[in-house]
């Protein structure tokens, strides 16, 4: 039912708002124990890896910052159901390109961008975009205000 003419919030809103939500929820997790640089969470990497990861430049952190921390926000703003849930997700996935040109400029040790750690990054971006997409859709439909 629509109130005061705006149209009612349909049910995939919550659905894809929530899940958003603790998709990029460990985005931020992952962004946070990487730069604490917290010793049980990195233990999993190889000690090269180590090296690259503690060795990005400072243009590339804020890069990987932005996109992570705005796609959060856009995440919380879809199910707080905000017009700037789009501008959040667009401003994540500028921050994704940064960190992209950086990741394929600079060449990484085995098993950062190889096998699962490339088909990880396409599966992001391509979550990324659909929710930039939906935000788009919900906001044309008058369901973000």
């Amino acid at each position: 039912m629509a109130i005061m003419g705006r149209p009612a919030t349909p049910w995939h809103l919550w659905v894809i708002g929530i899940l958003a939500l603790l998709w990029n929820s460990f985005g931020a997790y992952d962004y946070l124990m990487t730069m604490t640089r917290n010793e049980a969470y990195m233990s999993a990497f190889t000690p090269a890896q180590l090296e690259y990861f503690y060795g990005f430049p400072a243009w590339m952190e804020a890069f990987w910052a932005v996109g992570v921390w705005c796609a959060f926000l856009g995440a919380v703003l879809l199910v707080l159901r905000s017009r700037w849930a789009l501008h959040a997700f667009v401003l994540g996935l500028v921050g994704m390109a940064g960190t992209w040109f950086y990741q394929f400029t600079h060449p990484s040790p085995p098993g950062v961008l190889d096998g699962v750690g490339f088909i990880m990054s396409i599966v992001i971006w391509v979550t990324q975009i659909l929710l930039a997409l939906y935000a788009w859709s919900m906001l044309k439909k008058g369901v973000l205000r």
